[in-house]
């Protein structure tokens, strides 16, 4: 009944890195056409405003070559191949650095909206897309359908408005064009048709900047997920919270066992006297100073005692040396060498009792 109430949930939680991760792995990633449209528009105009002269010459060149020699040429196979190739050089040299700039600026627009992403699961086949009354619902009747409906009739206006108002300007000013020469008038006219275009190229970029803050929120928000499958998703990276929490549980306890079978071999215990219990062991030969083998507080602390007291260990109240080893010293560590003065002056004390003793 929990899981099947589960898969009704709402999704309200932001992606988790994981869900982001796999979509990214199957092609879904944030990313505008619109975006890289525009610059492709962009590019390609503002390459013709600073370069469409020299693209105007050597076509030019190109042209007056053959009409020159148009009336002497001899129309054969060879000379066919020779303007053939001479075509295809002057094509390459004037739409080559074109082609290749547009797709390098293709590429690196891409690449800042998605990043580096090598993926063919779009290309798999899949079934359900071959169903035609998926794909009608789908484009006629989905939320997504209509904001594209939206997007295309609010593109129209905004470009068709720049438009608009750029043209009225240009049309005002070729009225004193009536009396000017060809040059003249084919000039302005190139002139005017791209900074008509740049203004509607501009306009278009900012439309697109727009769909691509949309497409950003539309990825989001399909990637969300319900409360249940973060829940699951934890579990199985993390491992079930129930039970981690009793491997750590199992954990404590035996390193507590252990703890306490060190204690008889310690040589002293320092006190609080009553909250804290620090049991210290010291092997000349084997350890480069004093050693941190059991330590506790409350009822560990009290355990510790016992155990010292049944095994005739010695136990030492000295309440700064004792909460110092207990905040600052690990079991298993040896103690800093700033406590080495207070620690000897205990052991000394116990070594010379045991010397009595004996």
């Amino acid at each position: 009944m929990a899981e099947h109430k589960d898969t009704f949930q709402e999704k309200t939680e932001p992606a988790t890195p994981k869900k982001k991760e796999e979509s990214r792995k199957k092609g879904k990633a944030v990313k505008s056409m619109e975006i890289n449209s525009a610059f492709l528009l962009l590019f390609g105009l503002l390459f013709l405003y600073f370069g469409g002269a020299g693209l105007a010459y050597e076509l030019s060149n190109f042209m007056k070559h053959i009409f020159v020699n148009a009336p002497v040429m001899q129309l054969n196979f060879d000379t066919a191949y020779e303007l053939l190739i001479r075509s295809f050089i002057t094509i390459g040299v004037v739409v080559g650095p074109v082609a290749l700039g547009l797709l390098a600026v293709g590429l690196l627009v891409s690449f800042l909206q998605v990043g580096f992403l090598v993926t063919l699961e779009p290309m798999k086949p899949k079934f359900s897309k071959f169903n035609p009354l998926k794909g009608i619902k789908e484009k006629m009747a989905s939320r997504r359908a209509a904001v594209e409906l939206l997007k295309n009739l609010i593109k129209v206006a905004v470009i068709g408005t720049v438009a608009y108002f750029s043209l009225k300007g240009v049309i005002e000013e070729s009225m004193y064009l009536m009396d000017s020469d060809i040059q003249s008038i084919v000039g302005f006219m190139a002139k005017a048709s791209l900074a008509v275009s740049l203004k509607v190229a501009i306009g278009f970029l900012v439309l697109a900047i727009f769909d691509y803050l949309y497409q950003r929120y539309e990825h989001e928000t399909e990637l969300k997920m319900t409360k249940h499958e973060v829940k699951e998703e934890s579990k199985s990276t993390e491992g079930d919270p129930l039970i981690k929490s009793r491997i750590r549980s199992v954990q404590r306890q035996i390193a507590y066992r252990r703890m306490m079978q060190d204690v008889p071999t310690a040589d002293v215990v320092v006190t609080n006297p009553t909250h804290i219990a620090v049991a210290l062991k010291y092997d000349q030969k084997n350890m480069g100073a004093p050693k941190v083998v059991a330590k506790g507080a409350e009822k560990i602390a009290e355990r510790i005692k016992e155990i010292a007291v049944e095994h005739n260990i010695p136990l030492v109240e000295d309440k700064f040396l004792a909460r110092t080893l207990y905040k600052t010293v690990e079991i298993g560590e040896e103690i800093p060498e700033k406590l080495f003065q207070a620690v000897a002056e205990i052991l000394a004390y116990i070594y010379r009792l045991k010397k009595k003793r004996n």
